[in-house]
């Protein structure tokens, strides 16, 4: 259960209302944000409890603590406007630039913002690509949660758009290996990237793993308790077993040509081998593959880099699914700047613009 943070009002100007926010995780909170439509080009995924403003809320309030930004406060009259802009540090896929408008509109609804980019666009080091106008206070307040949030969407989009070209003529998916609490906004950027979602949690897709293949004493006992379960339950929903062999493989179909079956995806795990010097063995992936023969959907996954996924995604298999796209992404370097003749100075001197 998340508590509630009330958000302090030391963190707003006089003229801005601070609003007292409850923090919950319940149904996808995007409508009335303020932000313009072009700007949702790339819609977040959808997810039956995950409360995106509440979590854009509670990254506001632990920035704001109990006494706001005492910084600002001692430096920036509360009157004054500015105008500042989004620089690039360097190449790549800009995204978040819908959920920063959601979080200037949660700061300061008369906050103004402009973009010459939209999310999935690619952006070069040195761009100025979008601008926010208004209370300068407001402004200092969002900066550091807008750009946090940019800047590892930005990341996931950048490397999900290399592997997903990598990847053709398969497509790219990430798992469930997620920051914890951005859930949502990390596969929000993976769509934005041009990559696909898997399920977005243990509730929307059936996925038996290895461990669960061990407790129920193999792949047929397994599946036959999958559909045994959705059946009572009157349950209809995507179903993937994982194999780990050739004869898991075969023990999977053997069970699909007996019983009726609401299997769809057989993932194939680990049948790509890493060779010296980086290359890959995938003649059993290959194998795999063929003994399918399209009747299910298959996924491949394990030692999945930006290296391997071209060779990979050319033995014939459907989707190939990576969690180096999210828990191993690097940031892309993004700023917001007033004053940006002196940071691309800096930037230029620096050799980041």
């Amino acid at each position: 259960m998340l508590k509630a943070f009330p958000f302090p009002s030391l963190v707003y100007p006089p003229s801005v209302s601070a609003p007292r926010y409850v923090v919950k995780m319940s149904a996808i909170a995007t409508k009335n944000t303020g932000i313009a439509a072009a700007s949702l080009g790339v819609k977040p995924p959808a997810h039956p409890t995950y409360d995106l403003k509440g979590v854009i809320q509670l990254a506001l309030s632990e920035d704001a603590g109990d006494l706001g930004d005492v910084t600002c406060k001692a430096t920036i009259p509360v009157d004054m406007e500015v105008e500042a802009h989004f620089l690039a540090k360097e190449d790549g896929i800009i995204a978040g630039i819908a959920l920063a408008e959601m979080v200037f509109n949660e700061v300061d609804p008369t906050l103004k913002v402009d973009w010459s980019r939209k999310d999935g666009d690619k952006i070069h080091k040195g761009l100025q690509f979008g601008k926010v106008h208004g209370k300068a206070h407001s402004i200092v307040v969002a900066e550091r949660v807008v750009l946090n949030f940019m800047q590892r969407m930005s990341g996931i989009a950048t490397l999900t758009k290399a592997m997903a070209d990598a990847a053709h003529p398969a497509y790219i998916l990430e798992t469930r290996k997620t920051a914890p609490g951005l859930r949502l906004v990390d596969k929000w950027a993976v769509l934005i990237g041009g990559g696909q979602n898997h399920r977005m949690g243990l509730f929307d897709m059936v996925m038996i793993k290895d461990n669960h293949i061990s407790i129920a004493g193999g792949v047929t006992n397994a599946l036959k308790s999958v559909d045994q379960y959705l059946a009572s339950n009157n349950i209809q929903m995507g179903v993937e077993v994982e194999t780990r062999t050739l004869e898991e493989v075969n023990e999977a179909l053997d069970y699909a040509s007996q019983s009726k079956t609401s299997l769809t995806r057989i993932m194939l795990d680990n049948m790509v081998v890493p060779l010296p010097h980086g290359d890959i063995d995938v003649t059993m992936l290959k194998e795999a593959v063929e003994l399918i023969s399209g009747r299910f959907e298959t996924e491949a996954s394990g030692n999945v880099t930006l290296e391997t996924v071209h060779k990979i995604g050319q033995t014939g298999v459907m989707y190939i699914s990576s969690g180096a796209l999210t828990h191993s992404v690097k940031a892309l370097d993004i700023s917001l700047k007033i004053d940006t003749e002196l940071a691309l100075e800096v930037s230029r001197r620096t050799k980041r613009g």
